[in-house]
């Protein structure tokens, strides 16, 4: 089975298994992939302060009906699921230190922003949005965790977009990261290098976070969702490849699966957040 169809095929099951009503993307129309409500694809509602994020964002993620976070394989829905209960419960840190952000001592995390822009430069009207921000306090040595989120993207058959020329034409941005540059060299204007892996999307956010904060004073998470199979094994691959290259420029990258952060989570904190932890292991797992 390819893994984007693993993907579905999986929240679909979880969906029957919890008896959630699921309707098309066209409402009666299309793959019965979408959930009848907003609510029922979430772990808990949406936090006034996360509404506020996606609707300000890019992405359109909360308009139309059904909305693009109905689906059941909403990278945006399941970044919510994820990281918004810690941002309840006021423990940021932990989910930080689960990531690999942070050691398990770190007090400084202390908000959690979903699709937040790092502007590029002003030349451009738009910049790209980083899916999950953790915010840390002004003492910090980091300023920021940002964390790029891919759910089924990477298995859609759908090719990732390459780097456009705009981007290479900014010279001053490129002097502290020549690896970076030479990749995206070769992925622009088109991307035939990655399959899997949406590098372009990679370095901009890289880019972006470098001229808000510094290349030092941020690190960045790609976190994505593993299969069986060929096309995961090649995911992977892509993803050991662009790390190598953000190191070897001193760039604070690395990844990890959602179901590695989960399994991590469920070791450490099932007996305290028993519903939350059931509930993303029960789907994601």
């Amino acid at each position: 089975m390819k893994a984007y169809e693993y993907i579905l095929s999986k929240q679909t099951q979880w969906a029957l298994n919890n008896n959630i009503k699921l309707i098309g993307s066209k409402g009666v129309r299309g793959r019965l992939t979408y959930t009848k409500r907003l609510s029922a694809n979430l772990f808990e509602p949406l936090h006034p302060s996360v509404r506020k994020c996606f609707k300000d964002g890019d992405g359109a993620e909360l308009i139309g009906y059904p909305s693009k976070m109905q689906a059941l394989h909403s990278t945006a829905a399941l970044g919510v699921n994820i990281f918004q209960y810690w941002l309840k419960v006021n423990q940021v840190p932990k989910i930080a230190a689960a990531c690999g952000l942070c050691n398990k001592k770190n007090k400084s995390s202390n908000n959690i922003m979903f699709k937040t822009k790092h502007e590029i430069s002003r030349k451009f009207a738009f910049g790209p949005d980083i899916d999950v921000t953790i915010e840390n306090s002004p003492e910090s040595k980091f300023k920021v965790f940002a964390i790029e989120c891919n759910f089924s993207e990477a298995y859609s058959s759908r090719r990732h977009s390459g780097l456009k020329q705009k981007y290479l034409n900014l010279e001053n941005i490129w002097k502290d990261v020549p690896n970076l540059r030479r990749l995206s060299r070769k992925i622009s204007p088109t991307n035939k290098r990655f399959n899997h892996l949406h590098s372009a999307q990679l370095v901009k956010h890289i880019l972006g976070l470098k001229e808000k904060y510094g290349k030092n004073k941020f690190r960045l998470l790609y976190l994505w969702y593993d299969c069986m199979g060929d096309e995961s094994s090649k995911h992977r691959e892509e993803i050991e490849e662009f790390t190598r290259i953000a190191k070897a420029d001193s760039v604070r990258f690395h990844a990890l699966s959602y179901q590695e952060l989960i399994i991590k989570l469920s070791e450490e904190y099932r007996d305290f957040h028993h519903d939350y932890i059931e509930y993303i292991s029960s789907r994601y797992l």
